[in-house]
């Protein structure tokens, strides 16, 4: 144990070394060294543990305006605990967003991050265990980029986006779709007009994979469409909505695309009496499923104040996400219990926080290929 042997290691050796020790004493070695605190995220350590039992594989990953651009807090679903943890979602080549601004236009999937660096019009997506990213090029420069959708799927993963030149509205039906595909590692561009407003460019509610295609929720009025990733089609409505709807999120199981889930407030006059789930059933019918409890529902409606363009939902392993930029807290939906639950605040959240709170996936893959 002399230091001067073990300064002179390699880092991955090191890591590789005490990626051996059992579970109880690397949690006890942790804590007697800062360069320690993070090696439960090395490739050697997630290799070995990870697994569907491991206390590692699942974590709910949040990011604020007021946490250093480094710093973020992990909630650790196995556990049922909190993790602040340094992360840097940047390299250290030259292809690294050079400030903040990225988190913005940050998202998740599978095990992977994908974020815009508009000062070098570009995207970067990034595996932080394996400490490897690719940098992406826009498929065109001198336009604005919208409705970024990063999503994978069981042969790689997907970038959909929607680009409009500058002196268009952000409103414009008239951008044209981009999609990459990381099999080839090129963008394909679908002539023709999307044709849909999707809301809102800065919170906006990214596609979900399901049956071959993204599927969007678009704003009034009300309707769910679908982009067909292989012929490049927008087909519109998919299935007939519930009467009454004040909002609608979608959300897909995952990478798998197996099941699709409506979330949404039915009442009158755009004020949300009751939350409800729906499943999209074979026949092309929304089927529902769940009724958020009644006192749970006021919470959450008082959280919003009827502003329904700051909710969000999202998948993670076997959780519905419902969040709210402006609450730091989660509502979810357990799919296998069919019951409600919300999330524990942040312990390390300042008292007092402004709006601007983003939450995304994080289920370490160490072979997660960008």
């Amino acid at each position: 144990m002399d230091p001067i042997i073990w300064s002179k290691l390699p880092p991955e050796i090191l890591e590789y070394i005490l990626s051996f020790l059992p579970l109880k004493t690397f949690l006890n070695l942790r804590s007697t060294c800062k360069s320690f605190w993070s090696l439960i995220f090395t490739p050697p350590f997630i290799n070995k543990h990870h697994s569907s039992s491991s206390p590692f594989s699942s974590f709910l990953f949040l990011s604020h305006p007021q946490f250093h651009h480094t710093h973020f807090t992990l909630y650790d679903c196995n556990h049922a605990t909190w993790r602040n943890i340094s992360l840097s979602l940047t390299t250290t080549d030259s292809s690294s967003p050079s400030s903040s601004s990225w988190l913005s236009t940050l998202v998740s999937s599978g095990g992977l991050f994908c974020l815009s660096d508009p000062n070098s019009s570009s995207l970067l997506v990034c595996n932080l265990l394996a400490k490897t990213s690719r940098k992406i090029e826009y498929p065109s420069f001198n336009i604005r980029l919208e409705h970024l959708t990063f999503v994978t799927t069981p042969k790689g993963y997907t970038i959909f986006v929607l680009f409009s030149h500058p002196s268009s509205s952000p409103s414009s039906s008239t951008s044209n779709v981009f999609v990459y595909d990381s099999k080839v590692l090129s963008w394909r561009r679908f002539e023709g007009h999307f044709g849909v407003n999707l809301g809102d460019t800065n919170r906006q509610q990214q596609g979900v994979y399901f049956n071959g295609g993204l599927y969007f929720a678009t704003p009034e009025p009300f309707s769910v469409v679908k982009f067909d990733l292989g012929n490049g089609r927008l087909e519109r409505p998919i299935g007939v909505l519930p009467d009454e709807v004040t909002f609608l999120r979608l959300v897909s199981d995952g990478g798998e695309g197996k099941k699709l889930f409506l979330i949404g407030g039915v009442g009158s006059n755009g004020i949300s009496r009751s939350i409800k789930l729906w499943e999209f059933s074979n026949e092309e019918n929304w089927n529902e499923v769940e009724s958020l409890p009644d006192l749970m529902c006021r919470k959450f409606v008082s959280v919003c104040y009827h502003n329904y363009e700051q909710v969000y939902c999202f998948w993670h392993e076997g959780m519905i996400c419902i969040c709210c930029y402006t609450w730091p807290e989660i509502l979810y939906y357990l799919v296998s219990r069919k019951t409600w639950h919300w999330l524990p605040r942040c312990p390390s959240l300042p008292p007092k926080c402004s709006c601007g709170f983003k939450w995304f996936s994080f289920v370490p893959k160490l072979y997660a290929a960008v």
